[in-house]
């Protein structure tokens, strides 16, 4: 059965703030629209209110041309609309099975749990991604799962439901090459099945390989909705952003005599079979490869969070981190990937969260004031946009809060800097914002290890790039060798390098 689905001059507005000025939105059966925007465009409120989640003040929404209005999520989905959202809604202490069906469980005899054709049905939807994953098991729980397979059990969770719009928001953020081919895939089939898709996502490369329209929202208005086959990058992301936020190309130096600020050799973990590396005062190191092939564990090590073996020095004292603590103590900070989990106190206000390690700072009694100030400075360097430094950071954008996630370690001016994909799911503007304080630091000297699962981030702001596969390094990237060839080849283990001159 086709739809179609229209939301007309939706306006939302938060306590006087006003989220959504002028949302408009259109997608029919058969069609991938790309909804664009930066941070606190107002993409997540109009996806949720197209969901059901949040209400509109003013608009409508028409589905096969007639107003409709969704009370609640459950609504939405009755009328055959749901959502893979970027913040994961699994149930960590319950299976794959029994998270993709929850709440609409196959029944015997109408009273009981068919968990036999439970399972059937949903080895049926892992099958849809054969291939592409290790571990993804119907009984697994998952608690236990990498954060590809939530990702990839979210997407089939969405899914068993039959819907006939479905919105992606961000659904590729957690997953490998191969897993975004998988759905690639799998969306040109639900295509051909009549499937309405609405496809957010901050990578370019991704929009223009997928979508068939792009909407662009800027400042809470939707300014465009153009034809992929008609536009261009640079024409997106001019509808996105104002030209002062587009990220500048900062040159790779760094000098040659600067002391080595972190020295490894031989660093293991049950992930990791002998890293070696070095990381100057000054310097960014790139940490490259597939997902899942050790970055994260190795900055998880660097930082005491799991064990590990080897030698590890940091500025030229012998060091063994047990625990983040010690490490923290020799100005050590590391900004995690994932916000939610890893990050931050969401029901806990701005200022809570900026001082959260370096509470001990501020004295005893707590001197308030003096961290409010600090924190503040640090939130206006990092341009956080927020109703109040009092307010929970739940009312932030996903960039404003990576912001928070990224300024709570400034405050305590580390010496080393380990990054685990700190601009996953960061618009455009938010990212160029990022970029200008990665070269600030630099400049001051802060030594930098930066893992991105984005090649472009990689190739543009790193003076190194050591390739990651299968728990090794299978390559180091400088100069002319900084290439994507180079960086997709040494991805796959393959040995071969793409020499360009210089």
């Amino acid at each position: 059965m086709k739809v179609s689905l229209s939301a007309q001059h939706i306006v939302k507005r938060y306590s006087g703030v006003v989220a959504l000025a002028d949302g408009n939105l259109n997608v029919e059966s058969g069609q991938v629209v790309a909804l664009l925007g930066a941070n606190g465009s107002g993409k997540s409120t109009l996806s949720k209110i197209i969901t059901g989640v949040v209400a509109p003040n003013e608009g409508q929404l028409l589905l096969d041309g007639r107003p409709v209005t969704f009370a609640s999520p459950q609504a939405a989905k009755k009328a055959g609309i749901t959502a893979v959202y970027q913040e994961l809604s699994l149930i960590p202490d319950m299976t794959v099975a029994e998270n993709i069906w929850l709440a609409h469980e196959p029944l015997q005899f109408g009273v009981r749990i068919n968990r036999r054709e439970m399972r059937r049905r949903t080895d049926a939807l892992l099958d849809l991604f054969s291939g592409a994953f290790h571990t993804l098991d119907a009984d697994a729980l998952v608690a236990d799962l990498p954060p590809d397979e939530k990702q990839i059990v979210e997407i089939l969770k969405a899914f068993s439901l039959k819907p006939r719009v479905m919105i992606l928001d961000e659904a590729t953020a957690s997953l490998d090459s191969r897993q975004v081919d998988r759905l690639f895939n799998l969306i040109q089939q639900w295509k051909a099945e009549n499937l309405a898709i609405v496809f957010v996502s901050h990578r370019m490369e991704e929009i223009f390989r997928v979508a068939d329209r792009a909407t662009v929202l800027r400042n809470g208005i939707t300014v465009g909705d153009v034809a992929i086959s008609e536009t261009n990058e640079r024409e997106l992301v001019n509808l996105m952003i104002e030209a002062s936020a587009t990220p500048r190309r900062h040159e790779r130096t760094v000098a040659a005599d600067a002391p080595v600020r972190l020295s490894v050799r031989g660093l293991r973990t049950q992930a990791l079979k002998g890293i070696d590396l070095e990381v100057r005062d000054g310097e960014l190191l790139g940490i490259g490869g597939l997902q899942g092939q050790g970055q994260s564990e190795l900055l998880l090590a660097l930082f005491g969070a799991i064990p590990w073996t080897g030698e590890v020095t940091l500025s030229g004292e012998p060091v063994h981190f047990r625990h983040p603590r010690a490490a923290m103590e020799k100005d050590v900070a590391f900004v995690p990937g994932d916000r939610a989990s890893e990050g931050l106190l969401y029901i806990r206000s701005i200022l809570e969260n900026l001082l959260l390690p370096s509470w001990q700072r501020y004295g005893i009694p707590l001197q308030l004031d003096r961290g409010r100030q600090d924190a503040t400075r640090i939130a206006d360097d990092l341009g956080l946009v927020r109703p109040s430094m009092d307010a929970p950071v739940s009312a932030l954008s996903g960039g404003n809060a990576q912001k928070v996630v990224i300024g709570k370690w400034l405050l305590r001016n580390p010496k080393l800097l380990l990054l685990n994909d700190p601009t996953k799911g960061v618009d455009v503007g938010a990212k160029a914002e990022f970029y200008n304080l990665l070269n600030d630091l630099r400049q001051a000297g802060t030594a930098i290890l930066f893992y991105s699962s984005d090649d472009v981030e990689l190739l543009e702001l790193c003076d190194r790039v050591l390739v990651l596969h299968d728990g090794k390094v299978s390559a180091e990237l400088s100069g002319s060798d900084l290439n994507r060839a180079n960086l997709v080849a040494a991805s796959m283990g393959s040995g071969h390098m793409n020499h360009e001159p210089a």
